[in-house]
């Protein structure tokens, strides 16, 4: 049975929120901030942790892959959470700035396109995603569904998924300018759920039961499929350090690592790394 913490989601909130207070500058803190779609796995961690280390203070915030980065560069966060790796741009401003970031692969996921479970589409291609999200295909009677129109709802551009998304389905294709775009897997989520006729893409941890996954040129989201990337959309979920992990920052890390924090990685809807 998974061990269960004695802090409440509103005293978790609360004991994250006191990490900002100057009265608390000397206790040991962790500052991380970034993807959304590494949000959940770091708040259970950063909770987990917490109750261990009662020293610790940690705060977490979904800001995006991007400015998790850059918040690293600019020295104002201790983790990045990103669901991508590095630009060469971003890590040459991280150079210039005299920033070796390392990356800490904590999970692995899919990004799964995702419909309302009204819609009767159940496998869609590379391809036909891609045309999807350029605009080529705009009704779903084009690919197998009902003779409507179709609704593409997508990540923004700062976002991580959107950039892995970006690489693996449209090859670098403009996304259709009528596309809904998103600020976090959870918007993308809560829009699909609310449209019969609506499409998006989320990581592998936010299916719920009121979206439907459709499998990708015949192959479904598993942890099977992410870990010998047979899934065509799969990815490695990162925390970016400023430098070599020391103090605190490792002692999180190699607890998120560990036996215990991979159950936790699985509990969350992800793939553990191990």
């Amino acid at each position: 049975m998974p061990r269960r913490s004695w802090l409440k989601p509103g005293l978790l909130a609360l004991v994250l929120g006191l990490a900002l207070s100057p009265a608390l500058a000397a206790a040991q803190e962790i500052k991380i901030t970034g993807s959304t779609t590494v949000l959940p796995v770091a708040q259970k961690a950063a909770e987990v942790f917490m109750r261990l280390r009662p020293e610790a203070r940690i705060s977490v915030a979904g800001t995006g892959s991007g400015d998790g980065i850059k918040a690293i560069i600019d020295g104002t966060a201790d983790i990045a959470n990103s669901s991508r790796e590095m630009k060469p741009k971003e890590l040459a401003l991280a150079q210039a700035r005299g920033v070796s970031p390392v990356a800490t692969a904590v999970a692995l996921d899919c990004i799964v396109p995702v419909v309302n479970p009204a819609n009767p589409v159940k496998d869609l291609s590379l391809e036909q995603l891609r045309a999807i999200y350029a605009g080529q295909v705009r009704n779903w009677k084009q690919v197998g569904g009902e003779d409507k129109p179709v609704v593409a709802v997508s990540r923004d551009t700062s976002s991580g998924t959107f950039e892995v998304w970006n690489d693996h389905v449209l090859g670098k294709a403009r996304v259709r300018p009528d596309a809904q775009m998103q600020a976090s897997n959870g918007a993308v989520a809560q829009a699909v759920a609310g449209n019969k006729y609506a499409i998006g893409y989320v990581g592998i941890g936010y299916l719920n039961p009121q979206l439907k996954a459709l499998s990708v040129g015949g192959v479904a989201a598993s942890a099977q499929a992410a870990r010998d990337q047979t899934y065509p959309i799969a990815r490695p979920l990162l925390m970016y350090t400023p430098r070599p992990p020391e103090g605190l920052v490792k002692q999180f890390l190699d607890h998120l690592r560990g036996p215990e924090g991979q159950k936790m990685v699985a509990e969350e809807g992800f793939v553990p790394v191990r």
